[in-house]
């Protein structure tokens, strides 16, 4: 019997699994298809994601098949030069199509050992006092100590759960796919300016050899969502709008996506947690999804593997709901207004060109930049210190780099006192005793992290040291 059972094999699932065979639980990842979608709905990391892998080691992985950008304030189709004084190391995102950042971390979560078990579609269920038990279609049974549902926006495991999950339906749906388009780029690009104008939502990116991402607003919003867009679609919209469809032919993909926005009530019940889009569904705007179910992984993974090892302390697994539940519905609602934004009625328009010079001042795109980026995200650690609850960016010490001594995945003291001490919690939390360099980048005297890279301490006291550590770590081994 496994420890955990992970229901979903995207984005979402593999890094959480990664993240649980860091602590040695025994995972198995169950996927209802059989192979790897081509559909390439996620287009890229953003900052906080970038920081992710790096403190995983997987960076230089990303980078060489991913192209580095920086779009300031990327927001309801606004983009402003990259703002000063971001709060991070890493200030790019990469441009990485979501097939390729599943096959990264697909390959990841099996070199840590994870068993992953494609063509099994999850029917059922239920749960008790010691664990889990999950039905399939071909009438087995599995059973498992825990289990995370990251099986999408319709999620089986949630709906199982009979979790609520309130929100707005779609109102307005897009058009997005891969196809070869005959229109010389000149033409394309021309009509994608004027067009662009007063519909945000249009558009053809040229992805190399004839091949487009072509993005269009659809005719309305179709009964049958799960029901792929023919080819005809994509070509009638484009001439209704942009006046040609550029000799559109020989599609790759095809799909639909709509403006639904809603969050699961609870990211817990008993054994039982969503992560990903089972948790929450939104707009793709601002390109928020992908990265939003990757650093549910991140928060959920060490906490999970604490209550399966049994030092968890009380409410560890509860934080994070807690943590992530709040972090989602800011997500949502920045979606929300982004889709206000790019509506094609006068005040939209207006509302579109005033944000837009909002956005010329460098704290507002800085601020609408990190909130996209999730540079910005505090979780409620506690008062004090500015820096409590918050990740913290990459900073270079005299054996190295912050992050590159986080990759074990545990939690970290960096004391540059040199007087303080984990004794007692050795197995869980790593002491690192070292100055920053000249260039004094954190000028506190110490810090303890989290294994996600947040702050939970900011001091040199070691009596106030040790509260955090059990809160965070559990009780001190004997």
């Amino acid at each position: 019997m496994p420890d955990v059972i992970v229901v979903g094999g995207g984005p979402t699932g593999l890094m959480l699994a990664a993240e649980l065979r860091l602590h040695d639980v025994s995972v198995v990842v169950l996927e209802r298809l059989s192979e790897p979608t081509r559909q390439s709905r996620g287009q890229g990391l953003h900052v906080r994601s970038v920081e992710i892998m790096d403190q995983r080691g997987l960076l230089d992985r990303f980078r060489a098949v991913g192209e580095e950008f920086q779009v300031g304030g990327f927001f309801g189709g606004i983009t402003k030069p990259w703002p000063d004084l971001l709060d991070t190391a890493h200030p790019y995102g990469l441009a990485v199509p979501q097939p390729v950042t599943e096959r990264l971390l697909d390959e990841h979560a099996v070199e840590a050992g994870v068993e992953i078990r494609r063509g099994h579609d999850v029917v059922g269920v239920g749960q008790d006092g010691t664990g889990v038990s999950v039905d399939l279609a071909d009438g087995t049974r599995l059973r498992a100590r825990y289990l995370v549902g990251c099986d999408g926006a319709r999620s089986t495991v949630r709906k199982q759960l009979g979790v609520g999950f309130p929100g707005e339906p779609a109102r307005a749906e897009t058009l997005l796919g891969e196809m070869r388009l005959t229109a010389d780029q000149e033409e394309i690009d021309a009509v994608t300016a004027r067009v662009g104008r007063t519909q945000p939502r249009f558009g053809a990116t040229p992805l190399g050899d004839g091949l487009y991402r072509v993005i269009v607003a659809a005719d309305g919003v179709s009964e049958d969502r799960t029901a792929e867009p023919a080819l005809a679609d994509f070509q009638q919209r484009l001439r209704a709008l942009g006046g040609t469809d550029f000799g559109a032919h020989s599609p790759r993909w095809l799909s639909r996506f709509g403006d639904a926005t809603r969050q699961a009530e609870r990211y817990r019940v008993g054994r039982v947690l969503l992560a990903g889009d089972a948790a929450h569904v939104h707009p793709p705007t601002g390109g928020q999804g992908l990265n939003l179910g990757v650093q549910d992984a991140f928060n959920l993974g060490w906490k999970l593997a604490a209550a399966v090892q049994g030092w968890a302390p009380e409410r560890l697994l509860d934080s994070y709901h807690d943590e992530r539940h709040p972090v989602g519905a800011r997500v949502l609602d920045n979606t929300r207004a982004q889709m206000a934004l790019l509506g094609d009625e006068p005040g939209a328009v207006a509302l579109r060109e005033l944000l837009g010079r909002l956005m010329d001042f460098d704290e507002v795109n800085r601020y609408v930049t990190g909130m996209v980026t999730a540079v910005d995200v505090r979780y409620d650690v506690g008062e004090g210190h500015d820096l409590l609850g918050r990740r913290l960016r990459d900073v270079r010490l005299e054996r190295g780099r912050l992050y590159e001594l986080m990759r074990g995945g545990r939690g970290l003291l960096l004391d540059r006192t040199g007087g303080l001490s984990v004794a007692g919690w050795a197995d869980r939390v790593d002491h690192v005793v070292d100055a920053v360099d000249a260039g004094d980048e954190l000028d506190v005297p110490a810090v303890l992290l989290r294994p996600d890279g947040h702050v939970a301490w900011v001091g040199a006291d070691q009596r106030e040291l040790l509260g955090p550590l059990s809160t965070w770590f559990g009780a001190a081994a004997h």
